[in-house]
């Protein structure tokens, strides 16, 4: 023991890392199936999986010379406790220092002995490699939350919706401790009810700004206030029941329809749900929808992360969702980028009834969506560089005026009149 188990133990530990790394690389490649086929290179997919396996097979083939080898060991010791053991008696009894009845005890003894060891060896030897797994999983699921409520934090209250970003820093911490700076010194303030846009280009902050509302990350420095009250000295559950927000990539739990969209408002009633549905347009598909199992519609489960249901759906389920939660702030993130320019449109009326009274959020590649609202920023690079309604930042003629050129007119709204696009030409 004293030679096998710490050899096993760590034999175990590379055993779990190659595992992970094995299975780590099979779901990749399976989850990105369309990727590898559109490419043509299940080939080389499979060599990259067939050599995570070889390497986990590395590690299975040493456990399997361990335990061999410790295995002959313990029978060849176990054998010579036996056989000398029997040897002496037997001397000692032919010579009448014992009597026969010590002689079978002796013997009798030893082959308890011998099932003993052997028994003992195998749970201490299993032991020990299962603690190489357990300790590999524990790097994972033991490690302490980043981010926790402030001693004595209390529930957040919104009776206006007042959001006020105050001197924020923060960057992200990345390998060998260096960091990415996002935010050094924005400040901002979104009026009670008012709705703001926030445009800029990929990776200027807008999706981490609205992290950083939800208290995904805590600021490195600044506050960020609802109504006065500091986000970080209130209870995370309570910031984030008063927020609502619909994401570019949605992501359904493996569950009904129905529990999907209710996870917006648990107590909610059967008829708040399908007006919620109905409201979001998802009425159109849902009546079709058949599962496996023979479910159908709201009770038809969706899958994993929403596979069975197209980019679309899956939004439309999500806004759905939201509309039932009926939070006091509103946060669109690309929130109709999957739909289509016909679906928008009829979902874009049901938006503007939800964002009535509320304090809105929204952020868009496509300006058509939030060119109606009442304020839109410009971020670049963590910072403010405009702010003004649609037809100022026009006549500014600055990024925004350049992003609204850019998309050559193809998606003006309804209420943009010629005289906009006149100014773009000019």
């Amino acid at each position: 023991m004293r030679y096998f188990v710490p050899r096993l133990r760590d034999v175990s530990m590379a055993q779990a890392d190659a595992r992970a790394q094995m299975t780590g690389r099979v779901v990749d490649s399976y989850s990105n199936i369309q990727t590898i086929k559109l490419f043509a290179d299940t080939e080389r997919e499979q060599r990259y999986a067939k050599d995570a396996m070889e390497g986990f097979m590395v590690t299975v083939h040493r456990q399997m010379r361990l335990v061999t080898i410790m295995s002959v060991g313990l029978t060849l010791l176990n054998t010579a406790l036996l056989v000398g053991t029997a040897a002496m008696a037997i001397s000692a009894w032919y010579t009448e220092a014992i009597s026969l009845g010590v002689l079978a005890i002796a013997i009798a003894l030893v082959m308890r002995i011998r099932f003993m060891s052997d028994w003992i060896l195998w749970e201490v030897a299993g032991l020990f490699e299962n603690i190489g797994t357990v300790q590999d999983g524990m790097n994972t699921i033991a490690q302490e939350p980043t981010i926790n409520d402030a001693p004595n934090a209390k529930a957040l209250q919104v009776p206006d919706g007042e959001i006020v970003f105050d001197q924020l820093r923060f960057q992200y911490a990345q390998a060998k401790g260096e960091s990415k700076n996002v935010f050094d010194g924005l400040s901002l303030t979104i009026k009670p009810g008012e709705k703001i846009g926030l445009i800029g280009r990929s990776g200027a902050g807008k999706s981490t700004l609205a992290n950083l509302l939800l208290r995904f990350y805590d600021v490195q420095g600044g506050r960020i206030l609802i109504d006065g009250q500091n986000i970080a000295e209130v209870t995370q559950t309570s910031l984030r029941h008063q927020i609502g927000m619909v994401t570019q990539d949605t992501s359904l739990l493996h569950r009904s329809l129905r529990d999907n969209i209710r996870y917006g408002s648990p107590h909610a009633s059967d008829e708040d749900v399908w007006n919620a549905v109905c409201r979001a347009h998802a009425d159109t598909f849902i009546n079709d929808l058949v599962d496996p199992k023979g479910r159908r519609g709201l009770d038809a489960h969706v899958g994993e992360r929403g596979v069975k249901l197209s980019g679309g759906q899956r939004q439309r389920i999500a806004i759905a969702r939201v509309l039932l939660k009926n939070a006091p702030i509103l946060v669109l993130d690309e929130a109709t980028s999957a739909l289509d320019s016909e679906v928008e449109a009829a979902i874009q009326e049901q938006l503007d009834t939800l964002m009535e009274g509320k304090t809105v959020i929204a952020i868009a590649h496509r300006l058509s969506t939030i060119a109606m609202l009442d304020r839109l920023i410009v971020v670049d690079e963590g910072r403010i560089v405009e702010t003004g309604s649609h037809q100022e930042l026009l006549a500014k003629g600055g990024i925004y005026a350049s992003l609204w050129q850019r998309q050559s007119g193809g998606f003006l709204g309804h209420d943009l009149d010629l005289e906009e696009s006149a100014l773009i030409s000019k």
